[in-house]
């Protein structure tokens, strides 16, 4: 399909050089000059490496290298406590890895509620998974794949970690640098990202960026709703970025999804909130394949019936967050979902009991509990 489109693809190392106008070296030799009437920039990011004497020089693995081993680390030592180093670290350690997870924070996922990342930590704990945390890496020496040696300070107190392979999975860098964005009249922010507006228009007059390199949301769907975002706009459409309503999964066992507001984020935003919790073992469905671990956490405006977000630490959980997504959407209140009838027995079936005994607030009722 995609040659058929009649679309020029072209091979090789690109540089900017002049308002849209690219300088290209192709992997044949060549050298090609490509001038655009519009300029679309999707250039991703990534893996960082931190500034950590001897890390650099350990060869160590990121995403990419570790999606291409053939073999089955015997120890491997994971830098870092987010989405990446905890999908590793599980997938890892069932496959027969001796697995450590060092994250300098207090808890894993630094920006999900504490439940959540104790949650995950005593899922990790309880499949063997070592986890430090409050850890600072001091030195890394050796070769990935081979032999490492990693100096650590815990709490004051230094020790050492051997292990065969290490992998840093300590957040992204944009691939913004060195290109000549410059040279175009392209604008970066503090952090390297490209400075867009709502429209993904970029501070140079017939040039959009997409996805990571924009500073969006990294997550492979908020990339492609960009693109749309883009295309329904040369369209004659008015979508924006604002205000979107992205989801997210970490695909451990069992998965981590959240739609919406955690109760971190509402407080930040000054947000007053109810909470509807329960545990994975009171939905049927997780009962029916035996996997009662996790639960479940809506939070709802606590003046109102409005959901304001979902947290779904439970098998399925991706896939239950679009159904509260396309409530939220769709300016649905909780009672909608508590009184819905779904496939019994099915993960959204859970909903009906998460919010069987939530207080429904009347309009009357929320203003006086306003003026109180």
């Amino acid at each position: 399909m995609y040659e058929k489109s009649g679309i020029d693809l072209i091979l090789g190392e690109g540089r900017m050089i002049g308002p849209r106008t690219l300088e290209v070296k192709t992997r044949e030799g060549s050298t090609r000059r490509l001038i655009g009437d519009r300029l679309f920039l999707s250039l991703g990011t990534h893996a960082t490496i931190p500034d950590i004497p001897g890390l650099a020089a350990a060869r160590p693995l990121t995403h990419i290298e570790a999606l291409e081993l053939d073999r089955v680390p015997g120890h491997l030592l994971i830098l870092g406590g987010g989405y990446v180093g905890l999908e590793f670290a599980q997938a890892m350690r069932r496959f027969g890895s001796q697995v450590t997870v060092i994250e300098r924070g207090p808890q894993l996922l630094s920006r999900e509620d504490r439940d959540t990342g104790e949650a995950l930590l005593e899922l990790f704990r309880d499949e063997g998974i070592e986890v430090m945390l409050r850890t600072q890496v001091a030195k890394v020496s050796g070769i990935s794949g081979e032999s490492v040696r990693v100096q650590i300070d815990q709490a004051g107190q230094g020790r050492t970690v051997d292990a065969t392979h290490i992998l840093v999975a300590a957040g992204r860098t944009p691939n913004t640098m060195g290109i000549g964005l410059e040279e175009a009249g392209i604008e970066l922010d503090e952090k390297a990202y490209i400075k867009v507006n709502d429209r993904l228009q970029t501070t140079a007059a017939g040039v959009w960026a997409v996805g990571e390199c924009a500073g969006s949301p990294q997550f492979t769907h908020v990339s492609s709703n960009d693109a749309l975002v883009i295309l329904s706009n040369l369209k004659g459409g008015h979508r924006t970025t604002s205000d979107r309503l992205v989801p997210f999964c970490i695909f451990t066992d069992p998965e981590l999804a959240r739609v919406g507001l955690n109760e971190s984020e509402a407080r930040q935003r000054g947000i007053e909130y109810r909470v509807a919790r329960m545990p994975a073992e009171g939905v049927l469905r997780a009962r029916t394949v035996s996997e009662t671990r996790g639960f479940l956490k809506m939070l709802i405006d606590e003046r109102g019936n409005r959901i304001l977000g979902l947290t779904a630490f439970i098998t399925g959980g991706g896939d239950l967050i679009a159904v509260v997504q396309t409530a939220m959407l769709s300016g649905m209140e909780f009672p909608a979902l508590r009184d819905a009838i779904f496939t019994h027995p099915t993960i959204p079936e859970g909903l009906n009991l998460l919010l069987s005994n939530v207080e429904v607030r009347q309009p009357e009722m929320a203003g006086m509990h306003s003026r109180l």
